[in-house]
């Protein structure tokens, strides 16, 4: 038989009805119904990944989840601190190195953007557990070496390896967490951006009191003794990084993905992954390796097809482009992906445009005000830091609404994003540009938090790595583009943050096009 012929038979009937497939009803959302209830191109997958839902269902959230929770959440906080600090150290090291400002977040978003995609494509290829392990420690490593960097170009190399690890940090650590955590918690995935506002938050104390106490007042006559601070920085920075990865590396032992697994053909393993994870939360697990390999005898007339699933669903597992392909199977999945990726393509645009500039722009406004001094910048920074971590607790709860969910709440906080970056441009003084740059920051962590939960929601586990890859690549892509436009373009003005402002209420116009809604669902 076929697999197109087996496709067509098991579409023709409900994945519930085989062997082993029991509904899930979470005590937030209800009945869990998987997310691709009407059909899913690859069936057999579909079913196993039920009967594996099921399981972790049963197992709860328990002990390896709220552990896998804090690990996991390493990687938000180095995508956090990363990325940032380019801007936080832009003005020292401009005035030390003498180069054009926008070439440093260049570099960093190019290193960026190699990591999303090999790491993110890569890790549905030889697994999880490399990818999530390495990325943290390229990182720390970087990081620490870039703190003595002698020279722009130096520093620029430098900081674009750091991005290569940063770069696979989301698209990995999403996909790790969702794959463990039952359907009733999965709203947790979008509360994990606290992490990346405690990112922010820590990088930003940590440069207040170095960046303005130990640098240069000016370009004229900076030299390295007198511009420490940013150094300083750095290495702090790089040392909490590659400490995060001893966390990871030696103190938690991180299970394989038991829908990966599964999905190449290993079902013996993922059933044993699903053991471990019972014996470590404390309970056990009915789960067999019979009730998984159900499906397969489902469309192969009553006998065991575990040799031909391992043949036809290990062919994936190789760098090509099967893993893209299954993300457009369908004309639904289709334009679920493409709306994906060009959302975070055109929010990756604004945003970075304006965060990576934001001490400078707030410096440069200031001086203007008259109080552009670098320890009212960083006092800034760590205000509109602070702002960030309730706003990651209120996305998660109102993803969880009914009729609003990850949609309405990326549209409405993507559309209050743009407003206030819209109402910076009339600030008549530092403290009101501070205001307003307040509700900026708190509308962008809530956008930013569905963001990185929505996407891995929507993608298939077998495919997850894949499609975050993608999708950070199109964030990564404009990141680059940002410093570029930011060369040619007049910072001092308003045009830039009215263009940030305008694509990022488009972007939340186009989350309301989604064709899948994650609330009350369980991703496979």
């Amino acid at each position: 038989m076929s697999v197109n012929t087996i496709g067509a038979e098991m579409r023709s009937k409900s994945a519930d009805s085989l062997p082993g497939v029991l509904p899930d009803v979470s005590p937030i959302t209800g009945p869990a119904i998987d997310l691709y209830e009407d059909g899913y191109n690859d069936p057999v997958y579909q079913a196993k990944a039920r009967i594996l839902n099921r399981a972790i269902q049963d197992i709860g959230m328990g002990r390896y989840q709220w552990y896998l929770f804090v690990v996991t959440g390493f990687g938000w906080f180095a995508d956090s601190v990363w990325p940032l600090l380019s801007g936080l150290i832009l003005t020292p090291v401009v005035n030390e190195f003498h180069f054009n400002g926008p070439f440093l977040s260049l570099a960093s978003n190019i290193g960026l953007l190699v990591g999303a995609v090999f790491w993110g494509l890569g890790c549905d290829i030889w697994g999880r557990r490399w990818s999530f392990n390495v990325t943290l420690f390229i990182a720390g490593i970087f990081g620490l070496a870039s703190g003595g960097a002698p020279s722009f170009v130096a520093l620029a190399s430098l900081i674009a390896m750091v991005g290569v690890g940063v770069g696979g940090n989301l698209p990995v650590d999403s996909a790790v967490f969702l794959d463990f955590v039952p359907g009733s918690h999965q709203y947790l995935l979008t509360v994990l951006s606290i992490w990346w506002c405690l990112g922010q938050l820590l990088s930003s104390l940590i440069a207040w009191p170095l960046i303005a106490n130990y640098s240069c007042a000016s370009a004229s006559d900076c030299t390295k003794s007198d511009n420490m601070g940013w150094r300083y920085l750095l290495l702090t920075l790089g040392g909490i990084t590659l400490f995060l990865w001893v966390v990871r590396f030696f103190i938690f032992t991180l299970l394989e993905s038991p829908r990966f697994l599964s999905g190449i053909g290993r079902d013996a393993d993922a059933i044993e992954i699903i053991h471990k994870l019972a014996k470590f939360n404390g309970t056990t697990s009915p789960i067999t390796l019979e009730e998984l390999e159900a499906p397969d005898r489902a469309v192969s007339g009553g006998g065991s097809s575990s040799g031909e699933s391992h043949k036809i669903l290990s062919k994936s597992s190789k760098y090509d482009a099967k893993h893209i392909k299954a993300l457009f199977a369908t004309p639904k999945m289709a334009w679920s992906t493409s709306l994906l990726i060009a959302i975070w393509g055109v929010i990756g645009l604004a945003s970075t445009l304006y965060n990576n500039f934001l001490p400078y722009l707030l410096s440069s406004r200031g001086a203007v005000f008259g109080d552009g001094s670098l320890y009212i910048t960083y006092r800034n920074q760590v205000i509109l830091s602070v702002i960030g971590v309730p706003a990651a607790l209120l996305a998660g709860w109102a993803v969880e609404l009914p009729y609003i969910g990850r949609k309405g709440t990326l549209a409405i906080a993507s559309g209050l994003t743009g407003a206030f970056l819209f109402a910076t441009t009339t600030a008549q003084t530092s403290n009101q540009l501070l205001g307003w740059n307040c509700g900026y920051v708190f509308f962008s962590n809530i956008m930013y938090g569905v963001l990185y939960a929505i996407s891995p929601e929507i993608f298939p586990a077998k495919d997850r790595g894949t499609g975050n890859g993608l999708t950070s690549t199109a964030s990564r892509v404009f990141g680059v583009l940002a410093p570029i436009i930011a060369l040619y373009a007049n910072l001092a003005t308003a045009i830039p943050v009215y263009i940030a402002g305008a694509l990022v209420i488009f972007a939340g116009s186009l989350a309301l096009l989604l064709p899948y809604e994650p609330r009350g669902k369980v991703s496979i």
